[in-house]
């Protein structure tokens, strides 16, 4: 391994796994640790497992690991080289991104000018329309005051269409319209909602596709120029626009349509000057790509794709922001097996709802083609303050069937008692005949549910 340029010293702005998986890749480039925790964090494995440990704030995200002046302070006082924010948090502020360059750190990600264009949906639209990405039919650009005009560019689309709020994100300020005499209505509350969530009331329009799939593109780009892809990752199991089980590669996905609509997003890289991993989201219907948005930060998703490619991501993240060239080339990206990733959260099965507590014990999963990503323990105690997720089972075999099978098997296996998880559901997904066919649209999970 190239030993280092800049970095040797990393604090790590996150929490749960992530930034377990992020202590991991350090320790094997040789970079000592700097883990940052909440009041209520203060027994997470990393933290334990971290060189030093800093307490930031109490357990209210604002007070702590949204906290720009506690991170920085935390990296001052630690004499650390650079900041890795994970996923989630401040992973996607342009804002922290700018901070942490401008306080002499290093920002693990990509630069805050790239993360302002892709952060809003209509300048990230407009980028990739110009690099050739495709993208959905719709406004291309934010709506204007004028009534008459957008409903003549809602009917020219041709119902039904969606209204999104241009800073927008997870699942939220969104509006499908299905005729005409709901549309402007529509567009009011849609600006309102966007307004009180992200301080911006930009709203565009798109065609609203029935049955699409959600299928991702993984990047990664160095500063020298260079930039690969990973392939795809299939995403559409879905529960309310949130994430339930990925897998990769997609199924039905050919080759040569990997390597088309790879190639435009590499491009797209180059054309914007991106730098780190980043993902492009893309809807999938008859064939056919959609671009959505891009992720410019590591996916939660992100070990499928290291799964089928041997390929570390967050290494990789790591090198290129030390200055270092990637470490492969794109003809050195090979696609192998399949590998699915489940969601392991901390809540009731039947009705979704969070279950903190006391994990009284814990057995995970093993074997042969078995990964699992979690920083829970026998004892430790899920705080109710944070994300639900606790873990990730991924599974990696041959075919996908295969990948299916250990998963099953490695489902059966964990054990995690004090608390309620979603295992048995996601044990129901595995079983069911139409996930195991693949090729499922977004709405399928939820009309699975519905039907029980």
């Amino acid at each position: 391994m190239t030993p280092m340029n800049k970095i040797r010293k990393v604090l790590i702005a996150n929490r749960g796994e992530i930034a377990l998986r992020i202590l991991r890749a350090c320790k094997e480039l040789g970079i000592k640790t700097v883990a940052v925790y909440s009041t209520a964090d203060k027994n997470l494995k990393h933290v334990r497992l971290s060189d030093e440990a800093v307490c930031i704030g109490p357990h209210p995200s604002k007070d702590s690991y949204l906290n720009i002046p506690a991170l920085i302070a935390a990296a001052e006082v630690t004499h650390a080289d650079a900041i890795h924010p994970g996923y989630g948090f401040l992973s996607e502020s342009a804002d922290f991104a700018q901070r942490v360059e401008e306080s002499g750190f290093i920002f693990i990600g990509p630069r805050a000018d790239n993360i302002r264009v892709m952060g809003d949906k209509v300048a990230a639209i407009e980028a990739m329309q110009k690099s050739g990405v495709p993208c959905v039919p719709g406004s291309d650009g934010g709506l204007t005051e004028y009534a008459t005009q957008n409903t003549k560019l809602a009917c020219d689309i041709g119902f039904p269409i969606i209204i999104k709020a241009s800073g927008g994100g997870g699942g939220r300020g969104m509006r499908v319209v299905e005729k005409e005499s709901d549309l402007l209505d529509s567009i009011e509350l849609t600006k309102t909602e966007a307004l009180n969530f992200f301080g911006n009331g930009e709203v565009y329009m798109e065609k609203f596709l029935t049955t699409p799939r959600h299928v991702e593109i993984q990047i990664l780009a160095d500063e020298h120029g260079n930039v690969v892809h990973l392939g795809e990752r299939d995403c559409s199991m879905q529960r309310r626009h949130q994430k339930v089980v990925e897998e990769a590669p997609a199924p039905g996905i050919t080759t040569e349509l990997r390597n088309k609509i790879g190639s435009a997003c590499a491009d797209a890289c180059k054309a914007i000057n991106y730098r780190g991993a980043g993902t492009f989201e893309f809807l999938f219907e008859n064939d056919e790509f959609y671009f959505i948005e891009m992720n410019t930060r590591i996916q939660v998703e992100h070990p499928v794709t290291e799964m089928i490619t041997g390929i570390d991501i967050v290494r990789e993240q790591i090198r290129i922001a030390d200055g270092q060239t990637l470490s492969f080339t794109q003809d050195e990206v090979h696609i192998k097996g399949h590998a699915i990733e489940c969601r392991i959260n901390a809540e009731d099965p039947n009705n979704f709802m969070p279950s903190p507590g006391k994990i009284t014990q814990y057995h995970v999963a093993g074997g042969l083609g078995v990964r699992v990503d979690s920083h829970i323990y026998n004892g430790y105690t899920v705080p109710p303050y944070y994300d639900s997720m606790i873990g990730k089972l991924i599974t990696f075999a041959d075919t996908r069937l295969g990948a299916i099978i250990k998963m099953q098997n490695a489902l059966d296996e964990m054990v995690i008692d004090g608390i309620k998880t979603n295992i048995t559901l996601q044990r129901r997904i595995m079983d069911d005949k139409t996930f195991q066919k693949g090729g499922m649209n977004i709405h399928y999970l939820e009309k699975m549910l519905g039907a029980h």
